[in-house]
């Protein structure tokens, strides 16, 4: 028997929508399974409790899921948060293409080769996009891309 690190003790109003989720069996799986774990883990329920072990067989998941679940309940905002997806905020990493960058890019592509070409290729823009101050280093394919975004051909 694995001892309980995460509790779970479930209100009323927490057990019915829970009991609804699972009674609907509309939605997502996960989101159903995982409020199943819950109404299984519940301490104040009248059936008993039931050991993490006894709850991950009849839940058909391993028994990590089961303390993931109950300390997903208790690290959160309750059972609605437990059962749903995490939202992230934002994206881990910011995005170095902004709008400026993006029009600095194409008034540089629109702007004559240098002395000796006859026209800008994607490896040429990633060269003097390096060396242009105000505008962050830029792989070839991420200009081919802003480029294809508006709809621009070097050709």
């Amino acid at each position: 028997m694995t001892a309980r690190l995460w509790r779970v003790v479930l209100s009323g109003d927490e057990r019915s929508f829970l009991e609804e989720v699972v009674n609907s069996e509309q939605g997502a799986p996960r989101r159903i399974r995982r409020a199943r774990i819950l109404l299984d883990l519940d301490e104040g329920r009248d059936e008993g409790r039931l050991t993490q072990r006894e709850v991950a067989e009849r839940s058909g998941v391993s028994v990590t899921t089961v303390v993931r679940v109950a300390k997903d309940y208790a690290q959160r905002d309750g059972a609605r948060a437990a059962i749903n997806r995490k939202v992230r905020l934002k994206p881990p990493v910011e995005s170095k293409v902004t709008a400026e960058v993006e029009a600095r890019v194409i008034a540089l592509a629109c702007s004559q080769p240098p002395e000796g070409y006859g026209r800008w290729s994607l490896r040429l823009l990633e060269r003097r996009i390096a060396s242009t101050d105000g505008i962050p280093n830029l792989d070839h394919s991420t200009i081919g891309r802003i480029l294809k975004k508006r709809h621009f051909s070097l050709a």
